[in-house]
């Protein structure tokens, strides 16, 4: 139980329900993530190449944008509703992914996936935003962010034997059986706050005014998605085409992977409060500098290109989970879309480089991937390092 994890002054909603909140993003991020590895797989199975899917990949994470709209919905419907929803959305995207017949249906399906996690996270941060002090909150985030590993861990690396044993469609089918189940418990067990309602609080109509650090934490999380999936949309077909990885080593390598990043985020609750959450988000984006560094170069060497690879995400999700917390705190008056702009910043990253990365991967393999990685990874540590200076510079006593 995850409970056993947090500090003992915790609110009891918040140790009751934390292993439910935690698992249920464990299934989301199991139907999302299973795209991504096993790309090059499903666009046989559509009868297109892996520079078409990155349009469609560029389309759905675009959408994405509406994050810090989604902010104001969370507010209006509150916490458990839009939890619910999200997990509803999810499973009927997973659905529609597993009944697609060509690219405009998936690349729905995705959508569809994407801004539904986007509104389950918004109404699980705002959950905890409520309950946990801003000076503890890097912790509780920390241990609700292992789903993100463990969806890769356990949830893709799964989806993948299964896919191996029967196909592709199969896995979507059981992903978004597992969602449904989940989001009943999560309507029936989680304590939500009331709707925020707009004569109640006429606030979340007003302009967001950011200060010059929150600018600058948000340029960091565009770099920061930049960088990372800059080898996201590009790992599963590097090792598919370059190293003949089937169905079964992918899922292995996803095992591999969401140890790692599991590590990362046990590190991150563990750390970030005691180092400072911008510091942390800008020391785990340093770390893939060298890792994307060692890719480019190393590639064609399975065991070197591998490790690089491995290094460079763990390095990304120490920095992502530091992040989060800094999300909720970035307006005042509303978590949730405090964390929608970041998110939304998340989003407009991954969207930017996907088409790029999977046309540089066709034209020139994994070494062009891997520079705008680094590239992108120094420029999100020089961001936060500079946004945090200018935070102590307008604010000498810490929050």
């Amino acid at each position: 139980m995850l409970r056993r994890a947090l500090n003992v002054d915790e609110s009891p909603e918040v140790r009751r329900n934390i292993t439910l909140v935690t698992g249920a993003r464990l299934i989301t991020n199991s139907s999302y993530r299973f795209t991504l590895p096993f790309l090059a797989i499903i666009a046989k199975g559509l009868d297109v190449n892996v520079a078409q899917f990155g349009v469609a990949i560029a389309v759905s994470e675009l959408v994405g944008l509406l994050a810090p709209f989604l902010g104001r919905t969370v507010d209006r419907l509150g916490q458990r509703a839009a939890m619910g929803m999200g997990l509803i959305g999810v499973a009927a995207g997973a659905t529609l992914a597993a009944a697609s017949q060509n690219l405009f249906m998936f690349g729905l399906a995705l959508v569809l996936m994407g801004q539904s996690s986007i509104l389950y996270l918004l109404g699980m941060g705002a959950w905890i935003a409520q309950r946990v002090p801003y000076e503890r909150r890097g912790r509780v985030t920390g241990i609700t962010e292992i789903s993100w590993a463990l969806g890769l861990l356990i949830g893709v690396s799964s989806l993948g034997l299964v896919t191996a044993a029967t196909n592709w469609r199969v896995a979507y089918g059981l992903a978004a059986a597992a969602t449904v189940a989940v989001a009943i418990a999560v309507i029936m067990r989680v304590e939500g706050a009331p709707a925020v309602r707009d004569i109640d609080q006429p606030m979340i109509h007003a302009p967001i005014r950011l200060s010059r650090s929150a600018k600058l934490v948000l340029l960091g999380a565009f770099a920061l998605t930049v960088a990372s999936q800059s080898l996201f949309v590009t790992f599963g077909t590097w090792l598919k085409e370059e190293h003949g990885f089937s169905e079964t080593t992918l899922s292995a390598m996803a095992f591999a992977l969401g140890a790692g990043e599991l590590a990362a985020s046990l590190l991150s609750a563990k750390y970030a409060d005691r180092w400072g959450k911008e510091r942390s988000m800008a020391w785990g984006a340093a770390l893939m500098v060298p890792a994307a560094i060692a890719l480019a170069v190393g590639h064609a060497t399975m065991a070197v290109g591998l490790i690089a690879f491995v290094v460079a995400i763990v390095g990304f999700e120490f920095s992502i989970v530091s992040a989060i917390p800094i999300g909720s705190q970035l307006i005042a008056s509303s978590p949730a879309r405090g964390l929608g702009l970041l998110i939304g910043a998340e989003t407009l990253g991954r969207s930017f480089v996907s088409i790029p990365a999977t046309r540089a991967y066709a034209n020139h393999g994994m070494a062009w991937p891997a520079a705008i990685c680094a590239v992108a990874a120094t420029c999100t540590t020089l961001a936060v390092l500079a946004g945090h200076r200018a935070e102590h510079r307008a604010l000498p006593v810490s929050r």
